[in-house]
């Protein structure tokens, strides 16, 4: 993939702030028999999970959904807040048209985004130079500036995911200290270290309950059970470290007061603007 990638530089204000990484388009019909010399849809994942939106680009012409998108649109699972439905070339089609072509795509996209929500969709043509019809000229309009709004809107949602990343990172560090601190607690200072550590491990779903309901923690920030379980069959839990009521205390006063300064320092650089 890296040997087809390239960039460019281009004279736009937004470019400043933001970068815009155009994936190859998905092939559908006989086109789908060409092998791609690299994963597509595990690249396509790598940026979605790395970037702040992804626009997903139809055209009124061309509606159908390929098995090659299909995968595409599971490799975006989990990134569903990011995605945008943009359909471009509108102004090639008359209202009516436009319509019947608004249902389908929606219709579409049920088939294959398994998500609650609907990704918002915006409508136009989105290349220089006048519409092919004026037809719909003032809800292409709106469109327009209103993806540029959203656009623009990207620094302010990069820092609070950022931020949002780091917070679940403190808290999946605070988890971490006590269920170690709790395992610990558990073992015998001197004779049948081996056994009560065989029995922990068995029962570390009490261990886990025992903690979430102890600190009043989300059961959401916990880690997987099992992958936890088979890690510490690899350790020894009599070398944990003793609970650090310091670090504790230190991880605490960070989620509660160092965060939300955090997030006044940094703003939006579009939003001066106005």
């Amino acid at each position: 993939f890296l040997n087809k990638f390239f960039g460019a530089y281009m004279p736009a204000e937004l470019l400043e702030s933001i970068t815009i990484i155009d994936t190859p388009g998905v092939l559908s019909g006989e086109k789908q028999r060409l092998e791609r010399m690299y994963d597509f849809p595990n690249v396509v994942k790598w940026f979605a999970e790395r970037c702040d939106l992804i626009l997903v680009l139809f055209d009124p012409h061309k509606l159908d959904i390929s098995d090659e998108f299909k995968r595409v649109i599971g490799a975006l699972q989990g990134n569903d807040d990011k995605v945008r439905i943009v359909l471009n070339k509108a102004d090639q089609v008359s209202t009516q048209h436009l319509m019947r072509v608004y249902g389908a795509l929606m219709w579409s996209l049920s088939r294959v985004v398994r998500s609650p929500e609907v990704p918002r969709v915006y409508i136009g043509n989105f290349r220089e130079g006048p519409y092919e019809s004026e037809e719909n000229a003032r809800l292409l309009d709106l469109e327009r500036d209103q993806l540029i709004v959203d656009l623009k809107d990207i620094p302010r949602r990069n820092v609070a995911r950022k931020v949002n990343e780091f917070v679940k990172r403190v808290r999946t560090a605070k988890i971490h200290m006590l269920i170690i601190s709790a395992l610990r607690e558990r073992m015998p200072s001197m004779f049948g270290k081996e056994k009560k550590q065989k029995k922990l491990v068995e029962t570390l779903e009490d261990v886990f309950f025992e903690v979430q309901r102890k600190h009043n923690l989300p059961v959401g920030d916990f880690p997987p059970l099992e992958p936890f379980r088979d890690c510490l069959k690899a350790h020894k839990i009599e070398k944990f470290p003793v609970m650090n009521k310091v670090a504790l205390k230190t991880l605490d006063e960070v989620l509660e007061n160092d965060l939300p300064t955090l997030l006044e320092r940094f703003g939006n650089p579009f939003d001066a603007e106005g």
